[in-house]
């Protein structure tokens, strides 16, 4: 129960799915989290219900697009919490389910903005604390969709592919400073975002949860509770040589 004792954590998207799961998992392993998150209501409840049970919890309204207030958000949590130990990159959006030639500018624009920009964003501003803290680490949610093709979401699988390649990047530039960047990369996992991608791409939600659960040859999707404990790994020092990889968790999908 005390993996992350004393430990400082940020989660972007942090208010719903597997930035919930993530906020959930390491407060109740001892660690002090800040929530940022666009979904002001339901970032403020899962905060105020956390901190009901004696952990130490806070939320920041942010679009993680906006690095201005990125840097206030991060500065502001680390300052609350005494510092700052674990950034964790989540947020991300799935954007208009097209295949290329269809893509609209504003679309390609604001995924990129979101995952990628937002990743680049909490990665530059964490830096500056987990280096005054000697050490730290950073976890960036990429996806299937960053290692494999999928198709009708290019501007999701660019995206994500950019968030692969930045995380390693980061990891050799930042070890010397012992400040660990590793990516995950979920399959399926049953969440608000993968919802509303299947109810725009199916006229039948239990048929399509049921068909996208099938790929994968475990036989259904994961939950968010599956990411969220290896997000804790990373962030624990149980993880302290680990930097520069990729876990896939999956259900067997890109085994194949």
């Amino acid at each position: 129960m005390n993996r992350l004792a004393d430990k400082t954590a940020i989660v972007t998207g942090g208010a719903v799915g597997i930035g919930r799961a993530c906020v959930e998992r390491m407060a109740e392993e001892g660690a002090s989290v800040a929530v940022l998150d666009l979904l002001e209501q339901e970032g403020r409840a899962l905060a105020a219900s956390l901190a009901a049970k004696g952990h130490k919890v806070a939320f920041w309204a942010v679009d993680v697009a906006d690095e201005a207030a990125m840097k206030a958000a991060i500065d502001a949590a680390a300052a609350q919490f005494g510092g700052l130990h674990v950034m964790v990159n989540n947020a991300g959006i799935s954007g208009s389910p097209k295949p290329t030639d269809e893509v609209s500018e504003a679309d390609w624009d604001r995924v990129q903005a979101v995952n990628v920009k937002g990743v680049m964003f909490g990665t530059k501003h964490a830096i500056p604390h987990l280096r005054a803290a000697g050490k730290g680490s950073i976890i960036n949610l990429s996806s299937i969709a960053g290692l494999i093709g999928v198709g009708n979401l290019a501007p999701y699988h660019a995206s994500k592919g950019a968030v692969r390649l930045m995380t390693k990047n980061d990891a050799v530039t930042y070890a010397p400073e012992q400040i660990r960047v590793n990516s995950i990369h979920p399959g399926y996992i049953w969440t608000p975002m993968v919802e509303n991608h299947l109810r725009a791409t199916s006229p039948d939600l239990e048929a399509a949860k049921v068909a996208a659960g099938s790929v994968h040859p475990i036989g259904h999707m994961g939950e968010p509770d599956d990411i969220a404990w290896a997000v804790v790994w990373l962030a624990s020092d149980e993880a302290k040589f680990v930097t520069g990889t990729e876990i896939v968790i999956d259900g067997g999908y890109t085994a194949r």
